[in-house]
This record gives C-alpha cells, structure tokens and sequence, in this order.
C-alpha cells in the first residue's frame, strides 16, 4: 500500500466552515442569443442552501463578541425560511435554541427544513400592516421581550447582515471574476447582499453598477405596495440594513415573469433555485439585452436553491392556479364539483385553523362525512398553510393518543396541490400521483372545495 504520509489534510473543524466560496457560473445556455456574457453567484452550494448562511454566523459571532448572546440563550428572527435555517444550523453546532418567526406565505418545505434542524417555528399572517401585533416582526418583538436570555439578530438592522457580504461574497464575486465584473444585479431583501457586495466592488471599480432586481408591489420600486408571491426579496418598509445609495436603477419583475425563468433556468443551465433568483435573472437579462456589449459582464447573485419551492414554483398546478401557466380545454375539475354536489351551489369549504386542537379536526370528518381537510391560517382563512387527513392522524394516534390535545399546526402535512375549476380533469388527475388523496379546487384564485380520488373516478367513469 502507498503512503500518504505528509499529504495535507482537508478536513473541515465543521459544517460552518464551509459556507461560503460558492461557485461563478456562466449562463451561457439560458438566452444563446445573448451577446452580454451573464454569470451566477450560485449561493445554494452553502450547507444551508442559501446566502443567509454567510449572514447568520456574522450575526451569531458578532453578538458572541459584544456579549448580547450568552451559552444556553436563545435566538429569536423573523424570517422568510433562509435567514431561519443558517441560524438554526449555527445554533445547532453552538448551543443555542432558536425560534423562527415567519410569514404564512412561506411554503411548508422550508417550515419543515427549520424543524428537521430543531427551531421552533411560530407562523404568522403576511396580509396584515406592518403595524400590526400579529405582523411576524411584532410577533418576534414580544417573544424576544418574554423569552429569559433571548436575542433578536434582527437582519434587517443588524450591521453583521451588510458586513458579511463585504467581507466575503463582494471579494469572491471580484475574484472568480477576475476583475471584469462590470454590472451587478442582485435582489434587495433585508439590502444585506447589495449594500455590501456594491461597497466592496466600488473599491474595486468605481464604475461597476448596481442594479436592485424588485418584485411589482415591493417598496423599492413600486409605487403601490401590494402582496407578492415570490419569497424573501422586495419588503413593505426600508430595512436600516440597505444603503439606497449603492443602488443605480431598479428592474421591477412580475411574479409570472420571476417564476417562469426560474422554471428556465432548471431546463437549461441545470440550475434549480428559488423564485428570487428567477427574479434576479430575468432582471439580469433585461439589462444584459440592453447592454447587447460582448465586454461587459453582468454577475446576478442567486440567493438560494429550489427544493424548497417544489411545492410551488414547480408545480403545475400552483403555476396553473395563478394564472402563470395557459390551462387544458377539456372535461374540468368544475364539471367534477357539479357531478359531486348536483345542481346548485356547491357547499362551503370545510376547513380547519392551523392554532385548533387537533380532536377538532377530527370532530369536523364526523360532522361533515370527509376524510381531508385543508389547514387555514388562524389570522387568515384565505391562506392554506396545510392539510389534514384521517389517515396520517391515525397514524399519529397510533404512537401517541395525545396527539389529539396537539395543535394541528404540529401534525399538518403540506397543503394539498391546487387546481382551478376551470384545469382539465385530465391534469387534476396527474396531480394525484403517489400518496396524494385530494385537491383544493379554487376559483378565481380562492379555496372552494376538496375532490379526491373518487371523485375523480366516478366523473371520468360518466
């Protein structure tokens, strides 16, 4: 056997110390026509799968330093999943107990990803005024303010957010560039990721310019502030973290236009990211088309991977839902609910609040003759945020017949796929693949009933 003797060892101390030094890709295949070269910073090879793995151990670290964080405390954050998971994955590593507070619209895949790595998930409505106890920022508040040895990082006016990009993700970008960057396009969230990567490139090259790629109805760049469906960018007020200043114009991008190239960007660069990143690259290739110069280079950053997004952005029948996707012509799901209900109004939606014991969920299969329930939100019934089924509660009853004093928040599955009355039976169909027993139908976008299997069956059997 040959030796290794005096061969140098790459053993990292910890998972920690490999965030950051993701990759500079070019996206060559995306738009062939494209003379502008375009290239990724590609944040979901961090182990938390986003850039706000770089953010949170900045975070920690500097309030180790200042002493706001002491051993056994606990770290309380608002957050849209990313910033929740880097600080979930430190803490886990460090000591620490973390709750996340986050928005409604968030998709379960990124509450469950905080749960798998032990945070505490508090979720709240994201249609309500800033102003608003139950906004997910206030709600945060009072849980710092009750919770013994609590710290709140506070991305959006903590220092450490900018700081870490100027220290690292603004030197990688020049680096693996090799200087050449000419053009920066970047999504503006908490400005963390603009505000430091722009400070650090400018000391680089003055003339390197910054363009905030933004969600219609964000504050940034929208005249009317209005809810939007893609995650983690855009915001309803100006985070202290963000310097207005770095920033030398905004590109404004649809929510069909952010999920639709983020759906591209998966067919053609391989490249499986979430909505925002979408969002930055159309913006991206806006100004890159614009430019049409073969010598400049634009680097958009890609804040995060898209597995989290599966239920959503990459599935059809959300895409559908929304009205981002053309829809089928025949037989419809409509024609399913008049065949189950008969002539006249088709009944209430029967649903059950995410905050409700479970024994409640259970009394309303008996009261209604369902086996499957869509979870609502408690501040809003318009926002599914789950589902419930007499089988996986059986499930948990078998291991725990306490499991009916739970919350059902506790013991939700994801929500069921949605379809509109007006998709083909035929699509609702393949929805139902594997385990999946029923659909939400909407109409104009609002939840109006459940069909399952059967009803399926029994529409393509007439």
């Amino acid at each position: 056997m040959g030796s290794t003797t005096g061969a140098p060892a790459e053993i990292q101390d910890s998972i920690l110390d490999t965030i950051g030094e993701t990759p500079l890709v070019s996206l060559r295949r995306l738009e062939p026509d494209l003379r502008t070269p375009l290239a990724a910073k590609v944040e979901l090879f961090n182990p938390g799968g986003s850039i706000k793995d770089r953010v949170a151990v900045a975070m920690i670290e500097a309030a180790e330093r200042d002493g706001h964080l002491r051993p056994g405390g606990t770290i309380v954050e608002p957050t849209s999943g990313n910033t929740g998971t880097g600080l979930a994955l430190a803490a886990r590593l460090k000591g620490y107990r973390v709750i996340a507070v986050m928005p409604d619209k968030v998709s379960k895949e990124k509450i469950d990803l905080l749960r798998a790595y032990g945070a505490e998930v508090v979720v709240c409505p994201t249609n309500v005024d800033p102003q608003s106890p139950e906004s997910y920022y206030n709600v945060a508040d009072r849980l710092t303010a009750e919770t013994p040895g609590a710290f709140r990082p506070n991305q959006y006016v903590n220092p450490a957010n900018p700081d870490a990009h100027y220290r690292s993700t603004g030197p990688e970008i020049w680096r693996q560039s090799g200087g050449r960057i000419t053009h920066l396009v970047a999504g503006v969230g908490t400005g963390g990721t603009i505000t430091g990567c722009a400070r650090h490139l400018r000391e680089q090259n003055p003339d390197v310019v910054v363009i905030g790629a933004d969600p219609v109805g964000s504050i940034f760049s929208s005249e009317v502030v209005k809810p939007y469906l893609v995650e983690g960018v855009g915001e309803d007020f100006w985070p202290q973290t963000f310097d207005p200043a770095v920033v030398d114009r905004y590109v404004t991008v649809s929510d069909r236009d952010a999920f639709l190239m983020t759906r591209k960007l998966a067919r053609t660069e391989g490249l499986l990211v979430g909505g925002s990143g979408g969002l930055a690259v159309h913006a991206a290739v806006v100004v890159a088309r614009e430019l049409d110069d073969p010598g400049a280079l634009v680097v958009v950053v890609l804040p995060d991977g898209g597995r989290s997004y599966l239920s959503k952005v990459f599935n059809d029948g959300w895409m559908a839902q929304h009205g981002f996707l053309e829809r089928s012509t025949d037989r419809t799901v409509g024609d399913v609910m008049l065949d189950k209900h008969g002539v006249g109004e088709v009944p209430p939606l029967v649903v059950v609040e995410s905050e409700q014991e479970v024994r409640s969920a259970v009394a309303l299969f008996h009261a209604h003759r369902v086996s499957q329930l869509p979870v609502v939100s408690s501040h809003d019934h318009d926002a599914i945020v789950g589902s419930v089924g007499e089988r996986g509660l059986l499930r948990h009853a078998i291991v725990d017949a306490a499991v009916l004093d739970a919350h059902v928040f506790e013991v939700m599955e994801a929500p069921f796929p949605s379809v509109s009355v007006e998709d083909s039976v035929r699509d609702a169909v393949e929805l139902l693949a594997g385990d999946r027993q029923a659909l939400t139908v909407t109409d104009h976008g609002r939840a109006v009933g459940i069909v399952t299997r059967s009803d399926l069956l029994e529409s393509l059997a007439r």
